[in-house]
């Protein structure tokens, strides 16, 4: 076992020891000890600075999508950090969100037809994180097959999804792509239904051509901040997140994915460990517009080690034959 592993097997933070072992280690989710490791997680700092602002009502009381401290975002961050599942007092912001997921100012004004187009604007990423952490802390009701209905009644030609409404109707957006493929591929593995892997293998085309993170026509880098590492992303792209969705979608061993994992082998730290290379948020108690935290994520810096861009490195790597721990 290497210096690293050892080091974040050895953290405070109960998630990165899980992910360690549950994703790099490859242990048994189902196993006693990783259930009860997983159990930890709800009681981690971390975990209670993001539900912490929670009323009577188990809600919280600002808008669900507020960035990113709104119920919207806690949940996914839950999610992110292996909460572990079926915690029934997270229903209240499941339905806070949901309620507005579902609303008549939701379905008029960020679902859009553009004139003379077919292509529908959705803001999937929206629908696609509110999916998969519905799934992934097993709080979903009949309201997740209607998300997923909705994403692939508006998944566009071209396997993707946007939400701008001055885009053109022929290319989908990297952002608001790879989170609903995310929570399909997820929805499909608890579902079954073949329209759903259908859906999840377009969705996967649109951004495998690419290699991920080039452009068709003339291989160059989309965005340089396609290749940056950060974390967490929120709705945000990078090359680290995508592999990590394509690692969920069994898809990691296409040949496809392998200029992304050489940028990522690549940016490995001369100690080890991969860094945040930048960041989305910012942590204070105080209510600002956007951008608020209410839990620190590591280490901000180009030169050192942060844990959970770690641990999400070797998970990738591993799963792609690149790491043996």
């Amino acid at each position: 076992m290497d210096k690293i592993i050892a080091q974040l097997l050895a953290a405070d933070e109960p998630a990165l020891r899980y992910k360690i072992r549950a994703h790099v280690l490859n242990e048994d989710a189902h196993a006693k000890k990783l259930r009860a490791l997983r159990a930890q997680i709800a009681q981690s700092p971390r975990a209670i600075a993001l539900l912490s602002e929670r009323n009577a009502r188990g809600e919280i009381a600002r808008q669900p999508y507020s960035k990113w401290s709104g119920a919207h975002w806690v949940l996914t961050m839950l999610a992110e950090l292996e909460y572990p599942p079926g915690d029934k007092t997270l229903i209240p912001l499941r339905d806070q969100m949901l309620t507005w997921l579902f609303s008549k100012q939701y379905e008029t004004e960020l679902i859009r037809r553009v004139k003379g187009q077919t292509e529908i604007r959705i803001h999937a990423s929206i629908d696609g994180n509110a999916l998969w952490y519905m799934h992934k802390l097993d709080i979903a009701d009949a309201r997740a097959e209607r998300l997923a209905t909705r994403l692939l009644e508006t998944q566009w030609a071209d396997g993707g999804w946007n939400c701008d409404v001055r885009a053109r109707g022929d290319t989908s957006s990297f952002t608001e792509s790879l989170i609903p493929l995310r929570a399909l591929a997820l929805h499909a593995r608890v579902t079954g239904e073949q329209k759903i892997y259908d859906s999840v293998a377009r969705a996967a085309e649109f951004f495998l051509k690419r290699n991920l993170f080039k452009r068709v026509r003339n291989g160059r880098v989309i965005h340089r901040y396609f290749v940056r590492l950060r974390f967490p992303n929120y709705w945000h792209y990078d090359i680290l997140f995508a592999l990590k969705v394509m690692t969920e979608a069994g898809l990691i061993d296409d040949a496809r994915c392998n200029d992304a994992l050489d940028v990522l082998e690549s940016k490995q730290l001369p100690q080890g460990g991969w860094a945040a290379e930048g960041k989305y948020y910012r942590v204070t108690p105080q209510k600002i517009p956007y951008g608020r935290s209410l839990a620190d994520w590591g280490v901000v810096s180009a030169k050192q080690r942060n844990d959970f861009v770690t641990a999400d490195a070797l998970h990738v790597l591993r799963a792609a034959g690149r790491y043996t721990p």
